[in-house]
């Protein structure tokens, strides 16, 4: 059934700078979601992080990873995140989907609307495996998305399908150059 990705995804923007899809598990049905991000220059001193829907410890190593490896200086920003309809997501997967969001908005570029991406980040910027990686995929086309960023290891044991370009990725700075 597809309506709870329907519902998440009905009032997506396009082309909008910091909103990307990615897909979570719920039990073993896949939903993909809206992440939209916002990067904005603080007025404060210390910048403000106000995460909705996805564990902020994450998020604070995500942007770590993200100033490390990526040479993004997100110090100086306030960084905002929310999960479209009010979905809690607590996997890993959906890491690479948070970076790209953030990415997105600092850098004031859309990520193209056929893309959906998905994988865990590490602390060396690694993109590692995860888990039901086919069945994201299938969901992701049937929805309509045409191309899927995901970890490299997993599309090593993926049967290609058809209609859907994969593309599989090592690091977040091959991911963001695949994005940009």
């Amino acid at each position: 059934m597809k309506l709870p990705t329907l519902l998440f995804l009905s009032e997506r923007p396009e082309n909008a700078p910091g909103s990307v899809v990615t897909a979570s598990m719920e039990g073993t049905r896949p939903i993909l979601v809206e992440l939209q991000a916002l990067a904005s220059s603080t007025s404060f001193g210390n910048p403000r992080r106000t995460i909705l829907g996805i564990d902020q410890n994450r998020v604070a190593l995500l942007v770590a990873v993200m100033e490390k490896k990526l040479g993004l200086h997100l110090m100086g920003h306030d960084i905002f995140i929310n999960v479209a309809g009010g979905v809690k997501i607590d996997e890993p997967a959906v890491d690479m989907g948070i970076v790209s969001a953030v990415a997105s908005s600092f850098l004031d570029r859309p990520i193209h609307k056929g893309t959906l991406i998905f994988g865990e980040v590490g602390l060396t910027g690694e993109i590692r495996g995860i888990g039901h990686v086919e069945i994201r995929v299938a969901e992701a086309k049937k929805m309509g998305f045409s191309r899927c960023l995901v970890p490299q290891s997993n599309l090593k044991r993926m049967t290609k399908i058809k209609g859907i370009e994969l593309i599989g990725v090592k690091t977040v700075s091959e991911a963001i150059e695949n994005l940009f």
